[in-house]
């Protein structure tokens, strides 16, 4: 069954900088994945990002999140984030 992902999190870096790391993840990672549908990125006046992704299934969205470990492209993004600011929640769609 089809999930969605929304992560939420601020930066650490300019903006430009992180949308540059977005564009690159996105063509080079994410669309790369097995199961991935659909991302897209916004981000809110006060400066915190929203990923929002659709995965085919629950395990191509945790397999995705294990290969970003090791990939230096995902690992440059998330470089330029605030780890304590992350959160991740996953929906079955109905």
């Amino acid at each position: 069954m089809a999930v969605l992902e929304v992560c939420t999190f601020t930066a650490t870096a300019y903006e430009q900088a992180l949308r540059a790391a977005d564009e690159r993840l996105q063509t080079d990672f994410a669309y790369q994945q097995p199961g991935l549908r659909r991302r897209t990125a916004a981000r809110d006046d006060d400066g915190r990002w929203c990923v929002v992704t659709l995965w085919s299934s629950h395990d191509d969205a945790v397999a995705a999140e294990s290969a970003a470990k090791t990939n230096d492209v995902a690992r440059e993004f998330w470089s330029l984030v605030d780890a304590d600011t992350v959160s991740v929640q996953r929906f079955t769609l109905l």
